[in-house]
């Protein structure tokens, strides 16, 4: 039996969950900052629901929101809550050694905050931030940088739910919850604060806390597993691949995080929005021949001039697919997609089905091929059947600066910016210059994981979980699949799948994650016990 998707009031199933505080709190003042208090906790329960329906009574302790910086610029986001199980179903739990998760809820990097929090799982809902903070300016770009429209698989800015944190802390996890700083902060004098690279900033410093406490804190400071969703998934894979890198230094300096590495053992990163400064190219290349919702055709001169960037930018890359496939370019990209992701993953959803729900899926979907249990068709038709596209052209370097991750590059008093050669170039908004700022080209290299797999970097996260729905049409199906194929290449584990027919923002295995952070982490038995 595992814990799994119906945890959750936003999980799927909609089963309720409860919390009590014990009404027995404990604290005591530190001189330290960035000392945690291992007595300030309060005594909570909670009951968690799993896959099969069961119900689970954990009892847990729980810190509420924990400045995380000697010198933070706003504390109500540069802060964390801590969960700690000692008890499950009756059994006390020692979680001292357990994995800990450290989940962030960023969605469209906008800004995520515990400040509130009463309770595991504050960082997924609204009360951890799910609606636009009181920082945000009232006329702003996109507000979903990434997600227009979030949905029911997410949280209101389109980041995670706390569906995983509520399963590992029923799986005897320790569960830690940081807030990050986002694009739509603004201060008295109008300046963006929490542009990039403060989110991937904070929540290295938030993994530094984490480390420099250890013995403190509960849980095994050596194995952090992160997990985030959409831009909270570009940020927990950044996070992963970018572990102990030296172009963080002199940020986290100005925070007075603690000194101690911010490397993470295993990542969890689902539907990543990523690799900004190409992701228009790989958007074009996967949707471009996609009509919107509209039933209008993008700009296809922009569409094409875009699909012969990401040609020229996936060559570059030099990366082999997995399982043999060989190097992977915008050649054959559509036939690795289609035999490594699209059609395994038609095929699991297939034969789950009973035999005539099978017979009525087919026969409403008759560019599958079904034959000896095996699902089979065209790159052609697979894009048919997802349909419309959600984005114009460019997706994410719009040449009206209306995109969020126009404002997610913004600085100073300057909501949003260029941060492509091509975007800067095409710009309708009458910029003066057809340039991008001096500053991009760093700031592009802060946030981008695939710039830590080209340097090889030592300190990455070696085991790697990697989600994305086959309909999820909010980015490329290439993009995760590309950093599949780097951390594969440099002999990381990967487990990395497709959900089928699924959308943004969907998790539909989260008990699977649960166990494979048990057997990365060799925390199984531990891991059994709590079932």
């Amino acid at each position: 039996m595992g814990i799994g998707a119906t945890a959750g009031v936003a999980a799927a199933g909609g089963f309720a969950l409860s919390a009590n505080a014990s009404g027995t709190s404990k604290s005591s003042a530190s001189s330290d900052a960035l000392v945690f208090d291992p007595d300030a906790y309060t005594k909570l329960t909670k009951t968690v629901t799993d896959t099969d329906g069961n119900d689970h009574s954990v009892v847990y302790h729980f810190w509420k929101a924990i400045t995380y910086v000697a010198s933070p610029v706003d504390a109500t986001y540069q802060s964390l809550i801590v969960s700690s199980p000692v008890e499950i179903d009756g059994t006390a739990v020692d979680a001292s050694n357990a994995p800990i998760l450290l989940a962030n809820s960023v969605g469209g990097y906008m800004p995520s905050s515990v400040a509130t929090a009463t309770e595991v799982g504050g960082g997924g809902s609204a009360m951890g931030g799910g609606a636009a903070p009181s920082g945000a300016p009232s006329a702003s770009a996109s507000a979903s940088a990434s997600a227009p429209g979030a949905n029911g698989n997410t949280n209101a800015t389109g980041g995670a739910t706390s569906s995983n944190q509520l399963l590992a802390l029923a799986a005897g996890y320790v569960v830690i919850e940081p807030g990050a700083r986002g694009r739509t902060l603004k201060n008295s004098d109008g300046e963006y604060y929490g542009t990039a690279p403060a989110a991937i900033v904070d929540l290295k410093a938030a993994v530094r806390y984490i480390r420099s406490n250890k013995g403190r804190i509960p849980g095994n400071v050596e194995r952090i597993v992160s997990a985030g969703t959409s831009a909270g998934g570009a940020l927990s894979s950044l996070l992963g691949a970018s572990g102990d890198s030296k172009i963080y230094d002199k940020y986290l300096k100005e925070l007075g995080a603690a000194d101690a590495s911010d490397a993470i053992f295993a990542t969890g990163a689902w539907c990543p929005i990523t690799d900004l400064e190409h992701a228009d190219g790989a958007y074009e290349f996967n949707w471009g021949t996609n009509a919107l919702s509209t039933g209008k055709q993008v700009d296809q001169t922009v569409s094409k001039e875009l699909r012969s960037q990401f040609a020229e930018y996936q060559a570059s890359l030099k990366l082999r697919g997995l399982n043999g496939f060989g190097t992977l370019t915008a050649r054959n990209y559509d036939e690795y997609l289609v035999e490594q992701y699209l059609e395994p993953s038609a095929t699991t959803y297939l034969a789950a089905l009973s035999d005539s729900d099978r017979e009525t899926y087919l026969a409403a979907n008759t560019f599958i091929t079904w034959s000896g249990g095996k699902a089979t068709f065209t790159w052609t038709d697979f894009l048919t059947h997802v349909g419309a596209r959600k984005k114009d052209a460019p997706s994410f370097d719009a040449f009206d600066l209306s995109a969020g991750e126009n404002n997610e590059f913004g600085a100073d008093t300057t909501l949003a910016r260029h941060f492509t050669a091509y975007g800067a170039k095409n710009d309708t908004t009458g910029l003066t210059t057809k340039r991008v700022a001096s500053d991009i080209p760093e700031k592009l290299d802060l946030m981008n994981p695939m710039y830590h797999f080209a340097k090889k970097n030592p300190g990455r996260s070696k085991h790697w979980w990697i989600r994305l729905g086959t309909k999820d049409s909010d980015t490329s199906l290439t993009v995760s699949a590309n950093i599949a194929a780097a951390a594969a290449g440099l002999g990381d584990d990967v487990n990395h799948l497709y959900y089928w027919d699924e959308g943004h923002g969907s998790n539909i295995d989260p008990a699977d994650f649960i166990t494979w952070i048990a057997k990365v982490t060799g925390h199984t038995k531990r891991a059994a016990a709590a079932k």
